[in-house]
């Protein structure tokens, strides 16, 4: 199925039961693109509302249960094929989701959104100079045959999540319930702790392959680190002046 029609396919109850990652059903849910901005674990969120403010939103927008979220502290980077010296893309076509469109304009870039399986052509004929992509994932996707440089230190986090069609989660007995939310928040504790290994060795594979890592200057990597997450919020609470502010409060770290 195409990656941006598994939103509605859930709603609708095509699919029961979807493993996916909120940049790909903004449409229904612009509020699911603050789970890229997290920074305050799972488990925390499960405690200070932030987990129920955010699912009480798929329920009353997708029809839909959040069981949990299995992929996190996974940095996304940019990666490129052209060298940059500082945290300026002026001159740069870059692929995107909306994970990572205010961001990467706020710094200038020309961006195109493309499926997950355009990105190598794309790449191949020149259509973009790079793309946004979470440290792991390039080599299962062959998109490091096509990269020469990726950009430290990473930012936000990936997500994926486990939803299920609320009509269908209703149907279904108390004790059903149970087991779908225990074995859902055991692979949600797994995520927090198995990350930080595959990070690192999925980092070490890169250097291997000959991808080469571009750093800027304390004051350049403080300014791209400022802006993503400036921009990332600002997007946010403007797609959903409702929400944004509230949800920042929940996820963002105390200042």
């Amino acid at each position: 199925m195409p990656p941006f029609e598994v939103g509605n396919a859930l709603k609708n109850g095509v699919v029961q039961i979807a493993n996916v990652t909120g940049a790909f059903y903004t449409n229904l849910l612009p509020e699911a693109d603050a789970w890229k901005l997290t920074q305050r674990p799972m488990a925390e969120l499960r405690k200070n509302g932030g987990y129920d403010y955010m699912a009480a939103l798929y329920a009353q927008k997708m029809n839909a249960i959040l069981l949990a979220r299995i992929v996190d502290d996974n940095p996304f980077h940019l990666y490129l094929n052209k060298r940059i010296a500082s945290p300026d893309l002026k001159g740069l076509k870059l692929r995107i989701t909306p994970v990572y469109r205010d961001f990467f304009q706020a710094l200038g870039a020309t961006v195109v959104q493309t499926a997950p399986g355009e990105v190598y052509t794309a790449l191949e004929r020149g259509v973009v100079d790079g793309y946004g992509w979470p440290i792991t994932g390039i080599f299962d996707l062959g998109w490091n045959e096509r990269t020469k440089y990726r950009v430290d230190p990473g930012f936000y986090s990936a997500e994926v999540s486990i939803l299920i069609n609320k009509t269908v989660w209703d149907s279904l007995a108390p004790s059903q319930q149970t087991v779908l939310r225990m074995a859902a928040e055991e692979g949600e504790a797994a995520a927090a702790s198995n990350f930080a290994k595959d990070n690192a060795a999925e980092t070490e594979r890169q250097t291997r392959a000959g991808i080469e890592a571009i750093t800027f200057d304390a004051a350049g990597t403080k300014h791209y680190l400022d802006v993503a997450y400036e921009a990332g919020w600002a997007g946010i609470s403007r797609q959903s002046p409702e929400h944004g502010p509230k949800l920042q409060g929940f996820f963002a770290k105390p200042r």
